[in-house]
């Protein structure tokens, strides 16, 4: 019969690697790692040929005007042009007029408060100025400002006065009152007058009757609208 099993002798030593096996399959992929950090950029590569030119964009909005720009030189005279015709004739300011004086040696009855004087004779009277029938009234038909000069002269000294009236109302500057009786009245004046005024030639301020002269023109009295 066999005998005991004796104990386990001691491990011997490692033999020597033997060849390697052949390659197993490929086992499965495992899960997708986490994602590295970026890399560093690389260089900007060569431009690329110029793509085609887009349309054309809406006008944009007209922007403010700028400063004005310093002027010009002057330039040429130009060529002088032909002369135009002529026009129409304009109207005459002195064509207004009147004139007229008594050489007939009348007798003038003075009152207080005024008698016209009548001018018959020498009427040289223009268009916009009228005369009354007893030849004492000139009225004027346009306003404006006339010169009117008057002279009387008489036979004998009287302390009597004269004067121009419009509408009746003495005008001042025109009022010829002597300190001392004399034979000889005149004053000049340039007033401006209105439409439809009425001038006389007066004497005033005394009782008495007045002959004029006809030696010289006994009275004259002489109205220009000078505009």
């Amino acid at each position: 019969p066999t005998g005991v099993t004796g104990s386990t002798g001691a491990t011997g030593a490692t033999g020597s690697t033997g060849p390697t096996g052949a390659t197993g399959i490929t086992g499965a992929t495992g899960p997708t790692g986490a994602t590295g950090a970026t890399g560093a950029t690389g260089s900007t590569g060569v431009t690329g040929p110029t793509g085609a030119t887009g349309s054309t964009g809406p006008t944009g909005t007209t922007g403010s005007t700028g400063p004005t720009g310093a002027t010009g030189a002057t330039g040429a005279t130009g060529a002088t042009g032909s002369t135009g015709s002529t026009g129409a004739t304009g109207t005459s300011i002195t064509a207004t007029y009147a004139f007229a004086n008594n050489t007939s040696g009348t007798a003038i009855s003075v009152v207080l408060g005024g008698t016209n004087v009548p001018l018959p004779n020498n009427q040289n009277i223009g268009p916009g100025i009228t005369v009354s029938g007893g030849n004492t009234v000139f009225t004027v038909a346009n306003a404006g400002n006339y010169y009117i000069s008057y002279t009387i002269n008489i036979t004998a000294s009287l302390l009597v006065s004269s004067r121009i009236t419009i509408n009746g109302g003495a005008l001042a500057g025109t009022i010829n009152s002597p300190a001392v009786a004399t034979t000889s009245f005149s004053a000049t004046i340039i007033t401006t007058l209105a439409a439809g005024d009425a001038i006389s030639l007066q004497l005033f301020g005394l009782l008495a009757v007045a002959t004029l002269s006809t030696t010289t023109p006994g009275a004259v009295l002489t109205i220009i609208r000078l505009s």
